[in-house]
């Protein structure tokens, strides 16, 4: 799915029609008892970020989301129908938290009493007043520290009519987007037909937080894992890493971003350097191998240094979930002494091999456990290069009919950050980045490089 923000997602007019949880179930959620589960380390540095910074005085919207068009005239009581359906399957979105000083904890509503309401917000003709109401209502209904911190809302049409839907990070990740068109389409077609969904029930995220808590819990500051972050932050001279290029920055303050999205190389390039990339591991391998040569030959660091993204979900129990189930770890690729192309690669895949066990624990614990020896500047903790390859995602082939795309907002950060998607169509690049003449020139610089070594492999 290609990822973009909701000014570059094809909104065209139409009425809007929004759907929020109901106002009896949010009653209800008021005099429910503390759920035992806890939050994941994820959600709980995630929300305590957003917290701070609000309390700092700056509103910083985390939401994450998806578009994508139902063809035809919409059945709105089918639509609502499976947006509910689908609600009721993932229980991260009918669970919350609540603040007790500076503790988190949880409450879950029952399923049985979660309703939708449906809201006709009016027509609008003019898209561009349309796509900054839709960031607005999102922004105030998708925000971490309310609940509910999601929202729901189509533009109705004759022809189609186009879906949105937004949540706070802590709800979801990359992959939980992803499987969102092909759900909402599974349910609103069986709503249509009056027949029942078949599908199984999914586990719950809310559940995978406890196991994984529980797990984490028991490192200490003694442990491997802890040491070897520990060995990164102090090589990192005692921060997380930003993306190696000169960013035109004041070091940890909070700046307005930006965003760039585009397709790389086509399908058949991206197939190509697939097949050059796969001895060494990979596409995955591959941009990561791209990237150090790049950010080298910009910003002449001799080692590139950065956390990778991996997701967690390590039992298949947990492939349909719906939540944030993303870990993290450190590599360092000595891009002085692996001057070329196979050279990286073969760097990265040995530091992948090392080091990907390491997002096992949550980086939330084990900055918890560094204790003094780190402390974060900014909420955006580190820069990030992420791969995603969406094509074995149900329904993908047809994401680019569909205009089906995920949604991220951009407001504020001072780190880059980059995801890479494998579509049938390419190779997608995503990123944001400080808005500063000087990042927008290096980042710029950066895609055309990383395009060229791309197309370096296409023979």
């Amino acid at each position: 799915m290609r990822m973009t923000d909701i000014q570059r997602c094809e909104v065209r007019p139409g009425r809007l029609v929004e759907w929020t949880l109901s106002p009896a179930t949010v009653a209800t959620a008021t005099g429910l008892p503390t759920d035992s589960r806890p939050p994941a380390y994820v959600q709980e540095s995630h929300l305590k970020t957003v917290h701070s910074v609000c309390e700092d005085g700056l509103f910083l919207p985390t939401w994450l989301g998806a578009a994508f068009d139902v063809p035809g005239r919409v059945d709105l009581d089918a639509l609502q129908e499976a947006l509910h359906g689908w609600t009721l399957r993932h229980e991260t979105l009918r669970s919350g938290f609540r603040w007790t000083g500076g503790d988190l904890h949880r409450f879950t509503v029952d399923a049985e009493t979660v309703s939708l309401q449906r809201e006709v917000v009016g027509d609008f003709p003019d898209a561009a007043e349309l796509v900054q109401h839709l960031q607005d209502r999102f922004d105030a209904a998708a925000y971490a520290l309310r609940w509910p911190n999601f929202i729901y809302a189509a533009v109705v049409r004759d022809d189609c009519t186009s879906v949105y839907m937004a949540f706070d990070h802590s709800n979801v990740d990359g992959y939980s987007i992803m499987r969102i068109p092909a759900e909402i389409h599974d349910l609103y077609a069986a709503a249509v037909e009056g027949r029942p969904v078949e599908e199984p029930p999914v586990a719950s995220y809310v559940d995978f937080c406890e196991i994984e808590r529980e797990k984490a819990d028991r490192i200490a500051d003694d442990h491997a894992i802890v040491a070897r972050w520990r060995e990164f932050i102090d090589r990192c001279d005692g921060q997380l890493p930003n993306f190696p290029v000169e960013l035109g920055i004041d070091p940890g303050g909070l700046h307005t971003q930006k965003l760039m999205r585009e397709m790389i190389v086509d399908a058949d390039a991206a197939a190509a350097f697939e097949a050059y990339c796969r001895p060494y591991g990979g596409s995955q391998v591959g941009v990561l191998a791209a990237t150090s040569l790049v950010v080298h030959e910009i910003g002449k660091e001799p080692v590139y240094r950065t956390v990778v993204p991996f997701h967690t979900r390590d039992r298949a129990e947990w492939s349909d979930s719906v939540g944030w189930f993303v870990g993290a770890a450190p590599i360092e690729v000595p891009v002085a002494a692996a001057p070329d192309f196979t050279s990286a690669l073969k760097a990265v895949r040995a530091e992948l091999r090392t080091n990907r066990p390491l997002a096992r624990v949550p980086l939330a614990r084990v900055l918890d456990l560094l204790g003094p020896d780190f402390r974060p500047t900014s909420p955006d903790l580190y820069s990030v290069v992420s791969f995603l390859d969406g094509r074995d995602v149900p329904g993908s082939a047809r994401w680019t009919d569909l205009k089906a795309y995920g949604l991220g907002r951009v407001a504020y950060g001072d780190k880059v950050y980059v995801w890479f998607n494998r579509l049938h169509e390419g190779l997608w690049f995503t990123c944001r980045y400080p808005d500063t003449d000087i990042a927008y020139k290096n980042m710029r610089l950066y895609v055309e490089r990383l395009r060229d070594i791309i197309m370096s492999t296409v023979s």
